[in-house]
């Protein structure tokens, strides 16, 4: 199992790409060869990191979005 970890810790895609799989992903739009293509190059390292930080933007985002309705009502 060890083997396997430090094999997919090695895979080709690098971290910026690995973002762009994850935006087209949260998207929505993608073809079924290139989600493919993705899972088998991605480095479950960057995936990881890279879903937390686009989750925590997300929220982010969120809340920017409510705090300025709340303030437009008042």
């Amino acid at each position: 199992m060890g083997q396997d970890l430090k094999e997919s810790s090695q895979r080709k895609l690098n971290f910026f790409q690995t973002l762009k799989a994850i935006a087209w992903a949260m998207f929505g739009v993608r073809k079924g060869s290139g989600y493919q293509e993705d899972v088998s190059k991605l480095n479950p390292v960057h995936l990881v990191i890279a879903g937390l930080l686009c989750g925590v933007l997300f929220v982010a985002g969120l809340v920017m979005v409510v705090r300025l309705a709340i303030s437009s009502l008042s």
